[in-house]
């Protein structure tokens, strides 16, 4: 999130798509809410009529995945109504920049595309620079080849008629919802937009929040109060297992792991660390080195040394294109590649993509481990219905976690707050907390390779791994997550800012030169010489536009700025755009700026608004997609129609795999667009839900909704049994028949959808057909996120 919850309720109005946020974020839309007492209008976009919907002012029906199309439309509409923040559109995006002549789209696809390996050349995708590496740009806006009339070009036949044939969204609501956010482009009006996984979880997810993005930046709404892009997150700390690495191709504060082509540490520096001849781009990430060496030195401590490159050779190197992503590891389990499985707090069997598929690759695994709450669908695959566990030769070992409440520590909500919780209670039966269990697999490991070293033992044995054998002390490790000096840190006079052994104030005093020492720079200030700041609850807001930051309650990164971006809230002299919610304002060299922390000390016009890039420039041109600088609509991969901009029908740089469990279903045998989503009383996989019988009670049975013509068209009743079958797979569901779903009239004919919840499983008090035994097995081209929101299906009576 750019913003924090609070803060929705600061906007004039509010977008909700690919979320259902009163029913799944109950606590944001409390905010929208107020908001809308405010006098905020509500937008709702949706496949079904959802209670988010029941509460909007507009709500937008659409075909699951064609929200590009929709935003594109939304692009082109601001556009050609001249309805963009012009000052902002100039002065903070990269819309002025001239882009390389060679560059070109055509029928769907940019140039550089090599149809063989799925793949793009982006060396076409690139800024026209002066002598000095300079991007050149046009202030008037008219150059053919600024960043702001290939815009132009891009969307130009995104126009109503077509986006509604595609997306099924009635022309009249189209241009309502067109009309009604592109008037916050007006500097004295605000909207936000707020996502989730209806979003994220397409071949082109990463595109659909681009795009979003990039209708923000043109009306000026990034970096403001009631602004910016909110990400819905789906777990009370997902934001901050993600900044911390949970995820293959990032190290802790969104570092990038080393590959084998860095060879040492000067070139792994050198190939992440962006450089900018521009002396107004702040260029944050010329500061990469000092994170990456205070990261390296808090892993390996006294055994990483300026002389051995801070531990460098040490740190695994991941292929040159290695991907470890979702559906990489269990495609490369299925083909019995991975033999050992650490199952952490996760339900792969019932929550993965193409769920059948992933439980036939546990079967081809040495050992699996799983750690969690239950004796789960995964932790059982090999007694699950229709196995004969006598055929799985699998070992199983389970590992029994404490649940959050019976846990000390600090979570991250979507808003960046980092929040510090205290156990309620303590953990019942033998289970531990996950800090005990990773603590003795590591001391037992560490053992081991002492008693017997093998080849290669330095990685884990010169590790600085010191934290006890009982109960992991979680203040300690928040201390190293914030840094600390290890000899004392001196500033460029030479005067010593921060003593040996003392905690830094923030990752301003993070070095490159091995004195300092970080687990994850950005959260460098949550635990300081001031004490937790994690742990603060004073909820008076502070601000003086009254704007609700409550910067003194709880911490957030970065350095605590609640924000990001704000100085794009101001022009370029520091007034801000909207002053009676003004976000941050200069108010001279001596006091300089008042409100949110900034994003950068400077004067206003000392720098460029976005720190982060080495233009300092937000991008409505984009060249670090695989798939593209500019979002395009392209079809899911099963669809119930052909492209109907486009001879390209389907994103075409995701990766296809091909096993004989890898089906795609085709419109003729499967007519009906299926999407699935989630219900407030249950979570998940089901895992906490489905063994609470007080839950399982509330919503017992799997179901599936459908319109009443589908129903009639098929001779289904409501509450009847049917079947719900897809090319992967076909399962069990009580049918709900419902007007939340309505058929949509696409390219000339009707196109039925479907709804299914997918917490449901083989154990707990209840269980239930799993709809990701439905969903297909291909993902974003970016993220490889699982495309499990929009895929073909079929529906019948159950014989």
């Amino acid at each position: 999130m750019t913003n924090h919850w609070i803060d929705i309720k600061n906007a004039d109005v509010i977008l909700i798509m690919g979320s259902n946020a009163a029913e799944n974020h109950p606590i944001s839309f409390k905010w929208v809410t107020k908001a809308m007492e405010n006098g905020a209008t509500l937008i709702s976009v949706d496949p079904r009529f959802t209670r988010t919907s029941s509460k909007a002012d507009i709500y937008g029906p659409i075909r699951a995945g064609t929200d590009i199309a929709f935003l594109g439309g939304l692009i082109k509409y601001i556009l050609d109504n001249e309805l963009y923040h012009e000052e902002y559109v100039m002065e903070y995006t990269n819309a002025p920049f001239l882009i390389n002549p060679e560059f070109s789209f055509e029928d769907g696809l940019f140039c550089g595309y090599d149809a063989a390996n799925r793949k793009y050349d982006k060396a076409a995708w690139s800024y026209q620079t002066d002598a000095d590496g300079i991007p050149m740009e046009d202030k008037t806006l008219q150059d053919p080849n600024s960043v702001f009339q290939l815009l132009k070009q891009h969307y130009a036949n995104y126009d109503p008629e077509t986006v509604s044939q595609i997306t099924g969204t009635p022309k009249d609501t189209l241009v309502k919802i067109y009309e009604t956010y592109a008037s916050t482009g007006s500097p004295d009006r605000v909207a936000t937009i707020m996502y989730a996984m209806g979003w994220t979880q397409h071949t082109y997810g990463t595109q659909n929040i681009r795009t979003a993005a990039m209708i923000q930046l043109l009306l000026g709404n990034v970096g403001r109060a009631g602004g910016g892009i909110n990400a819905l997150r789906g777990e009370s700390n997902v934001q901050g297992s993600t900044d911390h690495c949970l995820l293959f191709h990032i190290l802790p504060g969104y570092l990038k792991p080393p590959k084998a082509k860095d060879e040492s540490m000067e070139a792994y520096n050198a190939a992440y660390t962006p450089k900018s001849s521009d002396p107004m781009s702040a260029n944050w990430w010329q500061h990469y080195p000092k994170y990456s060496v205070s990261l390296f030195k808090w892993m390996y401590g006294d055994n990483a040394t300026a002389e051995n490159e801070f531990g460098y050779h040490l740190m695994p190197k991941m292929g040159n294109s290695a991907n470890y992503s979702w559906l990489s590891l269990f495609e490369a389990m299925y083909a019995g590649d991975i033999k050992g499985f650490f199952a952490w707090g996760q339900n792969p069997a019932v929550g993965g993509a193409n769920a059948n598929m992933n439980r036939k690759a546990m079967e081809n695994l040495d050992w699996m481990v799983a750690v969690n709450l239950w004796d789960l669908e995964t932790s059982s695959f090999w007694q699950r219905p229709g196995v004969n566990p006598a055929d799985i030769d699998t070992e199983v070992f389970f590992l029994p976690a404490a649940v959050s409440v019976e846990k000390e520590g600090s979570i991250t909500n979507s808003g960046r707050w980092g929040q510090w919780r205290w156990k309620a209670v303590e953990p019942l039966g033998e289970s531990k907390p996950d800090s005990w269990i990773i603590n003795q697999i590591m001391v037992r490991l560490r053992e081991l390779y002492k008693a017997d070293p093998g080849p290669n033992p330095d990685p884990v044995l010169q590790l600085a791994w010191d934290y006890g054998d009982g109960e992991v002390d979680v203040h300690h490790v928040a201390k190293e997550v914030n840094g600390w000096a290890v000899s004392d840190v001196k500033d460029a006079d030479g005067n010593v800012i921060v003593e040996a052994g003392k905690l830094v104030k923030n990752f301003t005093q993070l070095r490159d030169d091995g004195s300092t020492a970080s687990a994850n720079w950005l959260y460098s200030g949550s635990y300081n010489e001031g004490g937790n700041m994690m742990a603060r609850r004073d909820n008076v807001d502070p601000h003086p536009a009254g704007i609700g930051t409550y910067s003194n309650w709880s911490w957030c990164w970065p350095v605590n700025r609640r924000i990001i971006y704000n100085r794009a809230s101001c022009n370029v002299k520091g007034e801000p755009f909207d002053p009676e919610r003004f976000v941050i304002r200069w108010t001279g060299p001596e006091t300089k700026w008042e409100g949110d922390v900034p994003d950068g000390g400077w004067a206003p016009d000392a720098r460029h608004a976005f720190i982060m890039k080495p233009e300092g420039h937000a991008r409505l041109f984009g060249a670090g997609r695989a798939d593209g600088p500019f979002p395009t609509h392209y079809e899911p991969w099963e669809s119930p129609v052909d492209n109907l901009l486009y001879g390209q029908d389907i994103n075409p740089a995701f990766k296809i795999w091909a096993s004989e469990m890898d089906y795609q279903g085709h419109r003729e045998q499967y007519p009906l667009v299926g999407t699935t989503y989630r219900l407030s009383e249950h979570w998940q996989s089901g895992a906490m839900t489905r063994n609470q019988p007080w839950l399982a009670e509330l919503q017992p049975d799997m179901f599936v909704e459908m319109s009443p013509e589908l129903a009639a068209e098929r001779g289904i009743e409501n509450g009847e049994k049917v079947v719900v079958e897809s090319a992967r797979g076909s399962i069990e569901a009580v049918a709900m028949v419902t007007r939340r779903m309505q058929p949509l009239q696409v390219a000339g004919q009707t196109v039925h959808q479907v709804g299914m919840p997918w917490h449901w499983g083989y154990k707990g008090f209840v269980t239930g057909g799993s709809a990701n035994e439905l969903t297909p097995p291909v993902g974003d081209a970016n993220t490889m996120i699982p495309e499990t929101k929009a895929f073909l299906c079929n529906v019948k009576k159950l014989a």
